[in-house]
C-alpha cells in the first residue's frame, strides 16, 4: 500500500467498515479480464477469520466460474464525500474500504437452510423474522468466502493528511 498513513490495521475497525457497507463486488478470473460482480451478502467473525454470504442462482457465469476456480477478490467500500480543501486549492475523496482475497465453498443441504436463515435473512432487521418461500432455496446457490487475506484503508474527515 503506497499511502501507509491510510491503512487501517485495527481488526475491529475493519469489521466496523465491513457491517456498514450493503454490497460486497467479487472479481472472479476471466481469462484476461476479472468478472466483477456486486453483490448482497452477509458475514459472519468467528475468532478474528471473516467469512462472507452470498446467494444467487444455480446457474449462470457466477456460480460456473466459482465452480471452476474456488478462489476470489473482494471489495466493498463506504463514500463519505468529496471534500474541497481551499487553503491547497485541491479536492479529495473520503472513504473507507476493505479488499482481499477468498476462498469459495457452495453449501449444501442443512448447512446451506442455516446460512439462509441465521446469517443472510438475519443480518437486516427486516428479514429477520420474515416468512420467505422456503421452496426457492432449492434452487438457490450459498456461498461461504472464506477471507484468507484482506487490506483495510480510509481516508477519513478532518484527517490532516490530504491528497
Amino acid at each position: 500500500m503506497r499511502r501507509k498513513d491510510r491503512e487501517i490495521t485495527n481488526f475491529n475497525k475493519i469489521v466496523s467498515i465491513i457491517d456498514g457497507c450493503q454490497i460486497i463486488r467479487i472479481g472472479i478470473a476471466d481469462g484476461n479480464f476479472p468478472y466483477i460482480v456486486p453483490l448482497n451478502f452477509a458475514y459472519t467473525v468467528e475468532k478474528e477469520q471473516i467469512y462472507f454470504y452470498i446467494h444467487g442462482a444455480m446457474a449462470g457465469k457466477k456460480y460456473e466460474m466459482l465452480r471452476q476456480s474456488p478462489f476470489c477478490s473482494f471489495e466493498m467500500d463506504v463514500p463519505l464525500c468529496l471534500e474541497c480543501i481551499e487553503k491547497d486549492r485541491d479536492a479529495t475523496m473520503r472513504y473507507q474500504s476493505v479488499m482481499g482475497k477468498c476462498k469459495v465453498e457452495f453449501l449444501e443441504g442443512e448447512e446451506r437452510q442455516s446460512a439462509i436463515d441465521d446469517i443472510i435473512m438475519a443480518r437486516y432487521e427486516i428479514t429477520r423474522n420474515f416468512d420467505y418461500n422456503r421452496d426457492v432455496v432449492k434452487r438457490t446457490a450459498v456461498a461461504k468466502l472464506t477471507v484468507l487475506e484482506y487490506s483495510g484503508k480510509e481516508n477519513p474527515m478532518n484527517s490532516g493528511a490530504d491528497v
